[in-house]
């Protein structure tokens, strides 16, 4: 974690951040840049924000109920693995956010981890799609369900967890289903939405 003149850096620049609700991409650059995140992280940050930005503008241009808070996707995306090489970074960052006001990404980030279970397709909110974006995203790609839970499958085995891969597989059903709902909603698979997706860029779409 920052310490010190890094804290004190942090601290001035969100007192001079825009007063909109949420930061935006290049103020969210900067806290990760100050907070020292690594650049692999950052890299999945982006893709992970760009993969739920993605399927929140989706919702909205459909007509979903819900108008999804575009803004906030992009913000707590961005955010949410700032503190990944400390222990328990969810909870790091969470209460980093908390503390310089950003309350409703911290809400976000502290269950990223965690979240179970998604809400069903009909009652969808900014962070369900961050969550289901976090689970599809390998690295700083989007890679589909499959292969993410391949991976963290494997990572499991590696690690000498393998009574983890039953609830890993559950989870990973759950997650399938949900996206099987979304496309329904969107007539259109996951995999054609993100196909060419920008991930330094969604936004400007």
């Amino acid at each position: 974690m920052p310490s010190g003149s890094k804290i004190t850096s942090l601290s001035t620049m969100m007192k001079t951040m825009t007063t909109k609700a949420h930061p935006d991409r290049q103020e969210c650059c900067r806290i990760l840049q100050e907070y020292r995140t690594p650049t692999h992280v950052v890299g999945h940050c982006k893709a992970v924000a760009a993969v739920a930005y993605t399927l929140g503008r989706a919702l909205n241009r459909r007509g979903y109920p819900h108008q999804m808070d575009l803004d906030l996707i992009l913000a707590a995306g961005l955010l949410h693995d700032m503190a990944r090489v400390e222990e328990r970074h969810w909870d790091v960052a969470a209460d980093w956010c908390e503390e310089h006001g950003l309350m409703e990404e911290a809400k976000i980030i502290r269950v990223h981890m965690t979240y179970d279970p998604f809400n069903d397709p009909d009652h969808l909110n900014e962070t369900d799609l961050v969550c289901l974006a976090d689970r599809v995203v390998l690295e700083d790609r989007y890679a589909g369900i499959d292969l993410r839970m391949e991976y963290i499958v494997q990572k499991a085995i590696r690690q000498g967890h393998e009574g983890h891969v039953r609830h890993i597989l559950r989870k990973k059903e759950e997650a399938r289903q949900l996206i099987r709902g979304i496309e329904d909603k969107l007539g259109c698979t996951m995999d054609e939405l993100m196909e060419g997706i920008d991930y330094e860029h969604t936004e400007k779409e």
